[in-house]
């Protein structure tokens, strides 16, 4: 894998959000390939309750400045950028202030999922995807951490299917298990099919839950790992009918290993 080139789309990345299973892991298997001499971006949304004076973000303006089209509204995209401390690795910040200005990330103070989490996902994955072709920078492979990445996969594959920078780029997704019940926006559908994405690819979305969403990303990817002890049979389910390589769940000492095996052998080979 030396060389090779990994971009990590994650909804939590250590150690700029609370430490929990998701945050951890892929900070933890970018920072191995990194060391590794794999080349590495970590992407990841700029909530409002990243403290940005501590860990020192910085606009990058000639990243920055484009709109985002979201459900036929003019969306300005802002591009942050951080280094990890002693590691030589930068993580970019998707920013936007109508969507990630707010303290929390997708809950209010009442713990209520805010309502258009559904347009943040899809503002998030064209936001990625948008940044990656500004710096010209060609993955060999997208590793999709967590819900608010999840839509990146169907737009990678639908949306952006003709752009030749990721003519040759795999698809990876991890799954974890839910850290929302109920279920997103309903006219969630209705905004990415304003994408031209056609009603069978986004039919799964009808009822936008944490499940459907993931079996989205799933449903687009070249690969998937389980990365939770447990997943719900539902899921498991799922990915068995479906005809990529897969990878089950590896414990804390062997799983950065693991995956860049995974990558190198299953995904690229």
């Amino acid at each position: 894998m030396k060389d090779k080139r990994v971009l990590y789309v994650s909804s939590e990345v250590s150690p700029y959000l609370p430490e929990t299973e998701m945050s951890s892991t892929s900070f933890e298997a970018a920072r191995k390939a990194h060391h590794k001499g794999v080349q590495t971006r970590i992407f990841m949304p700029r909530y409002g309750v990243i403290n940005e004076r501590r860990y020192q973000l910085h606009e990058v303006i000639r990243l920055s400045g484009m709109n985002l089209i979201i459900n036929d509204m003019d969306m300005p995209l802002i591009i942050k950028v951080a280094s990890i401390p002693k590691e030589r690795m930068q993580v970019y910040f998707i920013d936007n202030e109508e969507y990630f200005k707010r303290k929390g990330t997708i809950k209010d103070e009442n713990s209520e999922l805010f309502l258009d989490n559904d347009e943040r996902a899809i503002f998030f994955a064209k936001g990625v995807i948008e940044t990656v072709k500004k710096l010209n920078w060609a993955p060999d492979i997208i590793h999709v951490h967590g819900w608010m990445a999840s839509l990146l996969p169907l737009y990678l594959k639908e949306y952006y299917k003709d752009d030749p920078l990721f003519t040759e780029s795999k698809i990876v997704t991890s799954l974890y298990k839910s850290d929302f019940e109920g279920a997103l926006n309903s006219e969630l559908i209705n905004k990415i099919k304003f994408d031209n994405i056609s009603d069978e690819k986004v039919a799964i979305l009808k009822d936008p839950s944490h499940l459907n969403i993931l079996k989205s990303a799933i449903a687009n990817s070249d690969g998937i790992i389980q990365a939770t002890e447990e997943l719900s049979s539902e899921l498991t389910d799922f990915v068995n009918v479906q005809n990529v390589p897969t990878l089950e769940f590896q414990s804390e000492e062997t799983f950065a290993d693991a995956y860049l095996d995974f990558y190198s052998n299953e995904i690229l080979n």
